[in-house]
């Protein structure tokens, strides 16, 4: 399995908002500066993640994008789920019925030992604990 930049820089659109929240809307033009990724593509990520029920936007002069709900209530799984799909390894762990053999295959229980050890862990890691991980990575830096 291998991640792609929507999936890795949702989760750093994310990481943004949570650090931020509770300080109002943040506009997306600072999310891409600090996050150093191209406004328009964020564009792009931001309108999943909101249709899906993530954030929230808020219009006007001082407007821009919240969580919709706490750090604490938002998974990686979450977001990872809704802006990549399955994280299954091969096709015949989410759907048995395109291979003959997928009853009796060995290979399919341990890819789907892998797809839910993986799912295992970003379900456990919310936004507040990538918080609590950034905070830590800063105070090392200095």
């Amino acid at each position: 399995m291998r991640l792609s930049t929507k999936g890795r820089y949702g989760a750093r659109i994310m990481l943004d908002l949570a650090l931020h929240y509770g300080q109002g809307p943040i506009p997306l033009k600072d999310i891409a500066e600090r996050q150093q990724i191209s406004e328009k593509y964020l564009e792009q990520i931001i309108t999943v993640l909101k249709i899906a029920g993530l954030v929230k936007s808020i219009r006007g002069v001082h407007g821009g994008y919240i969580l919709a709900k706490p750090p604490a209530k938002i998974n990686l799984g979450q977001i990872i789920r809704i802006l990549e799909g399955s994280i299954a390894p091969v096709e015949c762990v989410d759907e048995p019925d395109i291979c003959p053999r997928a009853e009796f295959c060995v290979t399919r229980d341990v890819w789907k030992e892998i797809k839910r050890a993986v799912d295992g862990i970003l379900k456990s890691i919310s936004l507040k604990d990538l918080v609590e991980r950034e905070k830590e990575k800063n105070r090392a830096r200095i």
